[in-house]
């Protein structure tokens, strides 16, 4: 078992993506782009609206997750799923944050 892909983990969540883990990413990253586009559909609706909020969410993912990858090559070098799961956490995180922002009264 020379590739490194083939050696089962031995804790915590080391190798390639779990079933579960990648349901997870797609599921927090496809929360945060909700919460973008229910936030565009807040304000109007127009193409406008939904070309921000979908070029925020995709510069919040370059951002965060330029940061993210950093901190996990230095923190968790051997865990890329962890890394996965902490952007897209952030992801979520920042659409939930944009959604309910709406509500806010200024």
């Amino acid at each position: 078992m020379s590739n490194p892909s083939q050696v089962p983990a031995a804790r915590g969540m080391k190798g390639p993506l779990s079933p579960l883990s990648r349901s997870l990413v797609v599921a927090f990253f496809a929360v945060g782009l909700l919460g973008h586009l229910l936030a565009a559909s807040a304000i109007g609706g127009s193409r406008m609206a939904y070309t921000h909020h979908v070029f925020g969410f995709f510069l919040i993912l370059i951002v965060t997750g330029v940061i993210i990858v950093a901190l996990g090559r230095w923190l968790w070098r051997d865990r890329p799923a962890v890394t996965w799961l902490v952007v897209s956490a952030v992801q979520a995180v920042f659409g939930l944050i944009i959604y309910l922002d709406r509500f806010r009264i200024a």
